[in-house]
């Protein structure tokens, strides 16, 4: 179990990276890390101060890359390259992560940035269910590393996602 120090500066990353659409309130959040599923790759300074992280939950069959995260004050140094690249070594299993359609410079520069570590941009348009009341739905897209999802794939990962993840039935949005 991780310290509410250490729990409260990974936090003020996800508050100063995400909007509210794409993280829980901050008690669902601190509640995951009681799930056997969720896990962080956590990088510290030499303060030992949290500068960035990696959430992720693990399944069976696949790998989800939940949040990654770099402090505003030192991201273009690479911490976010090395933090996904320690993920992948640690993996023997698919990855997948959700991601913006790339309809902006910013969100291109993502999907390139995942696509230089061997990810694929799937043709999945993937719904995000909302996170917070109030919220709606985020459509997103699929990137998959090593491969591209075959449609089966894709609709277990999809199930496994809403139900675990989501905590939404497997057949959302219908």
């Amino acid at each position: 179990m991780i310290s509410t120090k250490t729990f409260d500066q990974i936090y003020k990353i996800m508050e100063e990276s995400f909007p509210t659409t794409e993280f829980g309130t901050y008690s669902d959040q601190k509640e995951l890390l009681k799930d056997p599923t969720y896990h962080l790759l956590i990088e510290h300074n030499d303060n030992h101060e949290v500068i960035a992280f990696l959430a992720s939950r693990e399944f069976e069959t696949f790998r989800f890359i939940e949040h990654i995260s770099v402090a505003p004050s030192f991201r273009g140094g690479g911490i976010g390259k090395s933090l996904v690249e320690r993920f992948i070594r640690q993996s023997t299993s698919p990855i997948v992560l959700e991601i913006e359609p790339p309809k902006t410079e910013i969100k291109q520069k993502r999907v390139v940035f995942y696509e230089r570590l061997g990810f694929r941009l799937n043709k999945y348009n993937h719904i995000q269910p909302p996170l917070r009341e109030n919220q709606d739905t985020l459509l997103l897209n699929i990137m998959s590393y090593p491969e591209l999802l075959t449609d089966s794939q894709y609709e277990k990962m999809k199930k496994k996602l809403y139900q675990e993840v989501y905590k939404v039935s497997t057949t959302y949005p219908n």
